[in-house]
């Protein structure tokens, strides 16, 4: 990737895009079959706050990865859905889930020798 290139406005779109919270937060509604209800997605996406899911979840829909639409129900619940801009980015996303997995002993290791110089 040419860092040197890239425009403000697509710095920012990486930025929100490769969020920690964003990653999760797709990643659990692909998986949940393209849509889910916020309380699904907070146990599926585990260790995240109700304030930091909304949060992801409204920027995902800003910029139109999901939308957002309110069940006729008893309380009203809201579900969202994983729109097809949405879905072009599984694949890229799951190819970074997968090197992740499969260098995970290569990192780990790297961390280990960058700790154990830094310590002497």
């Amino acid at each position: 990737m040419d860092a040197e290139h890239l425009t403000d406005t697509t710095r920012l779109l990486l930025d929100q895009i490769a969020d920690k919270w964003t990653i999760l937060i797709l990643g659990a509604l692909c998986q949940a079959g393209g849509r889910a209800r916020f309380n699904a997605m907070r146990r599926d996406v585990g260790e995240i706050s109700p304030k930091s899911l909304a949060q992801g979840l409204r920027r995902l829909e800003r910029n139109g990865l999901i939308e957002r639409r309110v069940l006729p129900t008893a309380p009203i619940g809201v579900e969202y859905a994983v729109t097809a801009l949405g879905h072009s980015l599984e694949e890229p996303l799951q190819a970074l889930q997968d090197w992740a997995e499969s260098h995970l002993a290569d990192v780990e290791a790297a961390r280990h020798r960058f700790d154990h110089a830094a310590e002497h």
